[in-house]
């Protein structure tokens, strides 16, 4: 049925028909699911006071904006289904979906370690690993997730388990949120003389939210000051009660530090496994799973630490990860070897990719390697669209033309790149997180994993970019080329350090705002007139200290008479001083301004940028 909308243009009416429309989605999206045309629609915006084109990317409150008007209801498919449904069309089925009973094996928990900045995951990790991966870490703070299996015996039967280990510091909550959602079990470390912490908090947050059995890990037991039994009761108000206070949760002391405990503590994770979760996989199907960590590597291309959640991964399986796909050329397990296949619960390095997949996202093995690349591009396309929309900017025809008035909007472009997709993906969250106010914006033009190229320097130099470059370097000429363009080129080893410095870029990309600070005040007492420099007053210092070239205004019977006058000369006795304090008196001269009388005062003042907090 066909009825005029705003401005009397004819449309379909929506009746409260729900349209389906994924991120990121544009006018012409929306017209093919209600037989419109396109350029009706960006009218209908218009009118609404928003330009839009037809083909671009908008935002989810502007798709809802033109759904109210034109009565349709409007549901943006999430990402999660929108991904179901592309790989339903291409009859795979991702998910839970394990086959029968008679199909399923035992697999190894997979247990991530969880807890505040510098309460010792890491060391946690390699007390069990017998290796020390935390000398190696910028600051000592973990800047990537990888994943490891050990071995441990159980009731003399020999145990595997799979370890995701989760960056420390509270910027990389998205990284940590995704390593709580691949997990069996979160290990929650806590200090025993620190106590919960804020991020101890967090992370039982993360791993409630994820619904996995919480083993804790009370660590530093040999240092002053330790109290188990306070961590014990502080959890008690989060819902962890210790089973020797009657109920569920396991609490092991340890010392990651001596190695103390560390079996108590496997042993721990085996039984709570057994107890809680039903941990069976089908290791017949082609493999599904996630990737954890990936990284550009010089010599060998893409690499991706992948878990493998149901089915075994082979060496020449066509798989695609996120908008990666490729042949599987090489597999190698945590400690560098070369293997074949990688069953459930089973970490292992992919070589093979044809770019860098995004920490968490999923990746399964497809027939033929047309139908992984479709997947990737469609997935690739997807993201582009809903990036676009996130970045683009509402503008309403009312303030448009503040907009374009050059410095209303300022805007600071990034290019990040970075040796890890979760190092850059945190880094980025972080940074556009930043809340500097409403006059600067912080947009992220492109974003990836390697080293910093000339594309890159030329991306930034055509758009007055800055780039990041987050524990890599430039590569052959980019350095040379960045010198020659201007384009300043930052390189950092600790998150934090670089959210700072960009945050104090932005700050410093708001125009200053200044204050009036009063200096001093002169009454004038006598009025000499000089033929050369006119009439020049003389003055007590009343308050405060008169300097040269300072802004003055004058005032007579308490009222302002003359406003933006400037101290030009200033004298004691036959002087020329810069500055007269309070209770000495002086001569002022205040330029061309001849208007004085006795009894006016002169009140100087400066004006100082106000610093921003």
């Amino acid at each position: 049925m066909q009825a005029p909308s705003v401005g009397g243009i004819m449309l379909p009416r929506g009746n409260g028909a729900t349209v389906r429309l994924s991120r990121g989605a544009s006018l012409t999206d929306f017209a093919e699911k209600i037989n419109a045309n396109p350029a009706s629609l960006v009218q209908v915006m218009l009118n609404l006071g928003e330009m839009v084109t037809a083909t671009q990317s908008v935002s989810d409150e502007t798709l809802q904006l033109l759904a109210d008007e034109m009565n349709y209801v409007v549901e943006i498919v999430s990402p999660e289904e929108e991904d179901r449904e592309l790989l339903e069309s291409f009859d795979i089925d991702f998910g839970e979906n394990e086959g029968g009973e008679d199909m399923l094996v035992a697999r190894p928990p997979v247990v991530t370690v969880m807890g505040h900045v510098d309460h010792g995951k890491t060391r946690l990790l390699d007390a069990i690993r017998k290796t020390n991966v935390i000398a190696g870490e910028a600051g000592g703070i973990t800047q990537h997730i990888g994943a490891y299996q050990v071995a441990t015996e159980v009731n003399d039967e020999e145990r595997r388990i799979t370890f995701i280990d989760t960056p420390g510091h509270e910027a990389f909550t998205a990284m940590r949120a995704r390593g709580a959602k691949s997990t069996d079990i979160a290990i929650l470390v806590v200090a025993a003389n620190d106590g919960v912490m804020p991020q101890t908090i967090e992370a039982l947050n993360h791993a409630k939210a994820a619904e996995v059995p919480i083993v804790v890990a009370v660590n530093k037991i040999d240092v002053e000051g330790a109290d188990p039994t306070k961590v014990r009761g502080q959890l008690t108000e989060y819902g962890l009660v210790a089973e020797e206070y009657g109920g569920d949760t396991m609490f092991v002391d340890i010392s990651a530090k001596q190695g103390e405990n560390i079996e108590s503590l496997l042993e721990a994770v085996v039984l709570t496994a057994d107890a809680a979760l039903d941990l069976r996989a089908n290791a017949e199907q082609d493999a599904q799973g996630l990737a954890i960590e990936a990284h550009l590597d010089r010599g060998r291309g893409a690499v991706a630490t992948v878990l493998v959640q149901r089915g075994t991964l082979r060496v020449g399986d066509t798989m695609v990860a996120g908008d990666a796909y490729g042949r599987v050329r090489a597999m190698f397990d945590d400690k560098g070897n070369n293997v074949e296949e990688a069953g459930p619960s089973t970490p292992v390095l992919v070589l093979g990719l044809t770019n860098v997949p995004g920490a968490g996202d999923n990746f399964l093995v497809v027939d033929e390697d047309r139908t992984a690349r479709q997947i990737a591009e469609k997935r690739a396309a997807r993201e582009r669209n809903a990036a676009f929309a996130k970045r683009t900017r509402r503008v309403s025809l009312e303030d448009l033309d503040k907009v374009l008035k050059a410095g209303e909007v300022q805007q600071l472009n990034l290019i990040i790149k970075g040796d890890a997709s979760g190092s850059v993906e945190a880094l980025e969250s972080s940074l556009l997180q930043l809340d500097v106010g409403e006059e600067v914006d912080i947009r992220v033009l492109h974003r990836g994993v390697g080293a910093v190229t000339e594309t890159d320097i030329n991306l930034a130099s055509g758009s007055d970019a800055i780039v990041i470059g987050f524990n890599v370097r430039a590569e052959g000429r980019a350095t040379q080329m960045a010198e020659r363009e201007g384009v300043d080129v930052r390189y950092y080893s600790v998150i934090y350090q670089a959210i700072e410095e960009i945050e104090a870029a932005l700050k410093g990309m708001l125009k200053p705002e200044y204050e009036e600070v009063e200096l001093g005040t002169a009454e004038i007492r006598e009025i000499f007139r000089s033929s050369k420099l006119g009439n020049i007053a003389g003055v007590l210092i009343r308050s405060g200290e008169v300097k040269r070239n300072t802004k003055a205004r004058l005032i007579r019977d308490g009222k302002v008479v003359a406003e933006d006058l400037n101290i030009q000369g200033l004298r004691r006795f036959k002087d020329d001083v810069t500055e007269i304090r309070e209770g000495f008196e002086g001569g002022i001269n205040l330029g061309n301004f001849n208007d004085i009388k006795i009894d006016d005062v002169i009140a100087t003042y400066e004006m100082r940028e106000k610093p921003r907090g």
